[in-house]
């Protein structure tokens, strides 16, 4: 399994970013069950729309889950999540970790994923999560 951060949403939506066929290149050769915490689903609407527009976030909706582009399970925040995440805001205040982020690791944990899809090292190559040691982090930059 593979959490997917909203940045990898968002560089395989928009053809113009500097990670498109980095993101997309990796999409096409992974065959692990990829997740999507609903807080990265909501942020990625958001940055989507800001960035192309409505009618690219609606594009994005129509193809999220429904799409062979977009083979993805939708994970929703249960109240431990929730607990998860406070604490690791606290615990990475120094790095201003954010909810979305928490999230990742939070529902990471609970489903016992240890892969990660994000363009954000900075962030995720020094979190410790409680199941690992730390986060394989993909895809890999060239």
């Amino acid at each position: 399994m593979i959490i997917v951060d909203t940045n990898v949403l968002v560089a395989l939506t928009d053809r113009d970013d500097q990670h498109h066929a980095l993101c997309r290149s990796w999409l096409g050769t992974t065959e692990s069950p990829l997740l999507v915490p609903s807080t990265v689903l909501a942020e990625a609407c958001y940055l989507i729309d800001r960035e192309l527009g409505p009618e690219t976030e609606a594009a994005f909706l129509d193809d999220v889950g429904t799409s062979p582009d977009y083979p993805y399970r939708l994970v929703e925040l249960v109240n431990s999540d929730l607990r998860r995440m406070a604490e690791l805001v606290r615990q990475y205040a120094d790095r201003r970790l954010g909810g979305t982020d928490a999230s990742v690791v939070a529902i990471a944990e609970r489903v016992g994923a240890t892969t990660v899809a994000t363009l954000n090292r900075r962030d995720f190559d020094n979190l410790r999560p409680k199941h690992a040691a730390a986060l394989d982090i993909v895809p890999a930059r060239r």
